[in-house]
């Protein structure tokens, strides 16, 4: 598994507005993100905007109403947005930090998740779905690498944020916000995208992590988001106890999507999931391969030169 802290390089800045910088984290499409403390010692996770977009009028409009609505989003499995700066020259915000691995790096490494497992994970991953959207947010680019796994279940982190890139320069420019393995049939079209588009991405991370494989194959990203819109998935390596529920999330028509609280396998009296623990217990253990280990923040003492100004 890929080192998870990496050293800051010299271009990397050593403070964000009282946040003294530890290490870095990541980096994507919209900025780059960085480890450091709260005043009290807990780790957190910065998300730093690149230069570009903070230029971007457009950008800073959108980033800043999509940031006080992510604020509002306070699900047990999601990474609440704990603080953020909007108006200054460099636009952040801070997550709490989840210690662990995300779903494409354990299922890269280790192949697919067990049944029971897969089942948890979904459970989650819909409950914080159900979260996002009842602040009045769409995801817009829910994939495997945006869901962590912690010791006790899964988080899912960055949502929302992507939508302020969507009539930026970002987009402007070519690029396109989502991965193509992981888009609804309404984001490949360009049409209206609501909360039924997470349920059926909701649906292709569930067939992934139970696979090892994208539900509408590999290829050229034209080609998959043809299969997205034009085909149907290809569940044949997803154990059999999961396909239905898989299924229903991956109709093509937004309105034949379960919605979230329907789309958990550990949702109602008698869960539809037969052969595993939740036929037993209504939902299933949690458990990771033995060789996963949680990417745990190196351990910070508290300081005064910590402290948020």
């Amino acid at each position: 598994m890929a080192e998870v802290f990496k050293a800051l390089g010299e271009k990397d800045p050593r403070q964000i507005a009282g946040y003294r910088l530890a290490a870095k984290l990541g980096s994507g499409g919209m900025g780059k993100v960085y480890l450091s403390y709260t005043p009290a010692g807990r780790p957190v996770a910065i998300k730093v905007v690149r230069p570009d977009l903070s230029e971007d009028p457009e950008f800073r409009g959108r980033f800043r109403r999509e940031v006080a609505a992510a604020k509002r989003v306070h699900g047990l499995y999601t990474a609440p947005v704990i603080d953020a700066e909007t108006e200054g020259d460099t636009p952040w915000l801070a997550t709490t930090y989840v210690p662990g691995p995300s779903l494409q790096s354990v299922v890269t490494d280790h192949g697919p998740l067990p049944v029971p497992t897969v089942v948890l994970l979904i459970a989650g991953m819909a409950e914080a779905l159900a979260a996002v959207h009842e602040a009045g947010i769409v995801h817009r680019d829910f994939k495997p690498s945006n869901v962590l796994l912690a010791a006790d279940g899964p988080r899912v982190i960055d949502f929302g944020i992507s939508r302020a890139a969507d009539a930026s320069s970002l987009t402007g420019s070519g690029m396109t916000i989502g991965t193509p393995a992981f888009m609804a049939p309404e984001q490949a079209e360009a049409t209206e995208i609501t909360a039924p588009t997470d349920i059926f991405v909701l649906g292709q991370v569930a067939c992934f992590a139970a696979s090892g494989a994208p539900a509408f194959g590999d290829g050229t990203p034209h080609g998959v988001l043809y299969r997205v819109v034009h085909k149907e998935p290809d569940l044949s390596g997803v154990p059999g106890e999961l396909r239905e529920l898989i299924g229903r999330c991956l109709a093509k028509e937004a309105a034949d999507r379960p919605t979230p609280r329907r789309s958990s396998p550990c949702a109602g009296p008698r869960p539809p999931v037969p052969n595993c623990a939740a036929r037993r217990t209504g939902c299933p253990p949690w458990s990771l391969p033995t060789s996963v280990s949680a990417a745990r923040a190196p351990h910070r003492p508290v300081s005064p030169r910590t402290t948020r100004r």
